[in-house]
């Protein structure tokens, strides 16, 4: 990013080369402003980036936090199933259903991961549901949320799950 910056401020520079009786050119002068404006913009770019990896940091060490509440939990990541894609709201996060399905003889509760990727499969997000009193022998279903206005196809997938 600071390559970026550092070629239009260049860019800059030669643009703003005098005319013939050594004042600025006004071709020259407009592009300069555009090239002051192309700067601004990566800059912008740049902030936006650092914040959403900084937002992203944030969800990840929330759901390490919540998983090591849960304690004397059972891996059950194969009982737990999302949708597979994340419907936005109207405030731009995205939700998805949360489904677990309680194979024991007794009622259980669930804490369950959810990530939120782009179609390449880059992480966008990521939050922890609970689903309470699953009983036994039965599903019951809760809503995974994003933390933040998330764009584009956003599928989801079960990250990790613990029942106890």
């Amino acid at each position: 990013m600071a390559l970026a910056v550092s070629a239009v401020a260049a860019l800059a520079a030669q643009l703003t080369a005098c005319s013939d009786d050594g004042t600025p050119s006004d071709t020259a002068s407009k592009a300069a402003s555009a090239a002051s404006r192309a700067a601004s913009a990566v800059s912008e770019a740049a902030s936006a980036v650092t914040e959403a990896g900084d937002a992203l940091a944030s969800a990840t060490a929330e759901a390490g936090r919540k998983f090591d509440e849960f304690k004397n939990g059972a891996d059950a990541k194969s009982e737990v199933k999302t949708s597979g894609t994340a419907s936005p709201g109207s405030d731009g996060r995205v939700t998805a259903e949360v489904t677990a399905t309680n194979p024991t003889s007794s009622a259980k509760s669930y804490v369950v991961q959810v990530d939120f990727r782009d179609q390449s499969g880059n992480l966008l997000d990521t939050t922890v549901v609970t689903v309470d009193d699953v009983p036994a022998g039965g599903s019951k279903n809760a809503t995974a949320r994003s933390n933040r206005s998330l764009t584009g196809d956003v599928k989801t997938d079960v990250a990790r799950a613990a029942r106890h």
